[in-house]
């Protein structure tokens, strides 16, 4: 029991990355016949998101924002959240956390409206080609194949470079 937590807390600081702020934004993807909101946040320095910083909710307030942002926190440590809209739930949720928020730049805006929008176009595709039947769809499959497509995207960007 004690060997599994060292392990899990050495992978833990391993996978832990310099980050400068969060870039936040969300977006409402269509899954079989509901609608839901996808929440991102990339990272300024590595123009990359990752599987952990992807979230799927069936609702867009304060509390998911909170949820959201503060598995960031955990991952990556507090940083500055930078967002792009006047939502209220933002704010909000940094307050409540002890955060840092601001409204981003135009850089910043042009960076996770472009990851937002190639996201959104592949997962179209995706529920195209797979289209969810599940009534009341836990989303788990799509969760699954979006880090499962942040994942290969972030080592295609790798390979480029």
């Amino acid at each position: 029991m004690e060997l599994d937590s060292k392990v899990q807390a050495s992978k833990a600081k391993s996978t832990r990355r310099r980050v400068l702020e969060y870039i936040i934004d969300e977006t409402m993807l269509k899954v079989g016949s509901e609608y839901i909101w996808l929440w991102v946040a990339t990272e300024p320095d590595r123009k990359q998101a990752n599987s952990r910083t992807v979230y799927l909710s069936k609702e867009r307030n304060m509390f998911v924002a909170e949820r959201f942002i503060s598995g960031l926190v955990k991952i990556h440590g507090i940083h500055t959240v930078s967002t792009d809209d006047g939502g209220t739930w933002y704010p909000m949720a940094c307050r409540f956390l002890n955060l840092d928020h601001h409204i981003h730049s135009s850089l910043e805006k042009s960076l996770i409206e472009r990851k937002m929008q190639y996201i959104k176009d592949r997962t179209e595709s995706f529920d195209d080609y797979f289209p969810c039947r599940i009534k009341n769809c836990k989303l788990k499959h799509v969760h699954n194949w979006l880090r499962l497509f942040v994942d290969y995207h972030n080592n295609e960007i790798k390979h480029i470079k």
